[in-house]
């Protein structure tokens, strides 16, 4: 017999097959982009790197812009309704970058658009996986967001597919929007249906974006540790967006690949998922403050290789393993970071976790701000396997912030 839930005519299995879909479809739009970026600097005549990560730093800026626009519409509309309107803003932002006929202005506003998008749905899902997680009764959020991971390496793997058969990224994108579509329509009826309060207390996940002028005004009075934590996310993201924004990127300009070779994010991805699915069994063996300091020491090796050691190989073929051996290290490095983050606040932190996790990410929001300029600057004037040393560094920072913080042993 199904068992339905108090507010829905569906099983709770077929509630959670309907949102794990659309999380796949984010997924997808998600690792079809990033598999497509070095033709699309190609395509619309993207000069130096500094030009194309100003380009990139409109992604955050279009993040940044949802969190009020999400704040606004989830008490009037629901999250459920928020969430389609963020994921087909998300797939028609892909889709549409193939028809606007290299015009780098247009492309820039498509990139503001993609980031407010693709936020607005990150916020939106993750406040429906909340639910769906309230209607089960048991903790089954991470089953979300390993499904997302695992749809980004089906992705990428997609994008490698399709740069190989010289399928064009026009058509790429209409492929991959065909299938987020069919995936949408056939869920998005099974999504729970909130009904939206205006003075009702929004949900974690929406509280965790709506209370940012509040949260940068308490942050003198701030307990430790959470500083420490957010700093600590603030060097993830700077390398979660350097390895999406720029790793096939690496592997054209730095190793000189040929595009049936150019592996660098369908690697990091596969080792970032696998890293996920591990991190649960790990706790069981270190403490959580070595699996991060653990963490860093991979993300600098990883970087280390692909930046310094990559020089002494002149064969390509060893170039492009020993390159994505290294990108394989930084893949699983930054693959347990944000969950063992999440984890730490739940056991260690005196503040409430809504707030906590505010606080964190409106540390943590600089990150990607800084990346784009980052690393398109030095790479401007010295490289771009100089500018992938240098965020190497970030992985020290991470061991040394769990050195430093008190609150963290």
């Amino acid at each position: 017999m199904t068992t339905n839930t108090p507010d829905s005519q569906y099983s709770k299995m077929r509630i959670r097959i309907a949102a794990t879909c659309l999380f796949i479809a984010q997924g997808i739009i998600f690792a079809s982009w990033v598999s497509r970026l070095p033709d699309i600097k190609a395509d619309f005549n993207v000069g130096g790197w500094m030009e194309f990560g100003k380009l990139m730093v409109l992604i955050p800026v279009g993040k940044f812009l949802a969190i009020p626009a999400v704040g606004f519409l989830i008490p009037r509309i629901g999250s459920k309704t928020t969430a389609l309107i963020g994921i087909l803003g998300f797939v028609f932002s892909l889709f549409i970058i193939g028809f606007i006929g290299y015009n780098l202005y247009l492309l820039g506003a498509i990139m503001l658009l993609f980031g407010l998008f693709w936020n607005m749905t990150d916020i939106s899902l993750n406040t429906q996986a909340i639910e769906v997680e309230r209607i089960y009764g048991k903790p089954i959020i991470a089953t979300f967001h390993a499904s997302w991971s695992l749809a980004a390496c089906l992705g990428a793997l997609l994008g490698y597919a399709m740069i190989n058969t010289g399928v064009q990224p026009q058509m790429h994108f209409v492929i991959a929007t065909v299938i987020a579509l069919v995936l949408i329509a056939a869920n998005y009826k099974c999504l729970p249906n909130v009904r939206p309060e205006k003075k009702a207390k929004l949900s974690t996940a929406t509280e965790h974006k709506t209370s940012l002028w509040e949260t940068i005004k308490s942050l003198r009075t701030v307990e430790r540790l959470l500083l420490q934590l957010g700093l600590i996310w603030l060097l993830a993201l700077i390398v979660e967006n350097t390895m999406f924004e720029w790793s096939d990127l690496y592997f054209q300009s730095v190793i000189k690949a040929p595009e049936s070779m150019q592996v660098g994010f369908l690697v990091f991805m596969i080792m970032m998922f696998s890293g996920r699915v591990i991190t649960s069994f790990l706790y069981k063996i270190y403490r959580k403050v070595t699996i991060l300091q653990i963490a860093g020491v991979l993300i600098f090796l990883g970087f280390l290789v692909s930046s310094l050691l990559i020089k002494t190989v002149d064969d390509l073929v060893l170039k492009v393993v020993v390159n994505s051996l290294g990108f394989m290290m930084i893949g699983l490095g930054i693959s347990c970071v944000v969950p063992t983050l999440y984890s730490i606040v739940s056991e260690k932190a005196k503040t409430p976790p809504g707030t906590a996790l505010t606080i964190m990410s409106t540390i943590s929001f600089v990150g990607p701000f800084l990346t784009p300029l980052m690393v398109g600057s030095v790479a401007e004037h010295l490289g771009l396997d100089w500018a992938y040393l240098a965020v190497g560094l970030v992985g020290i920072g991470i061991v040394g912030v769990t050195f430093w913080g008190k609150g963290l042993k």
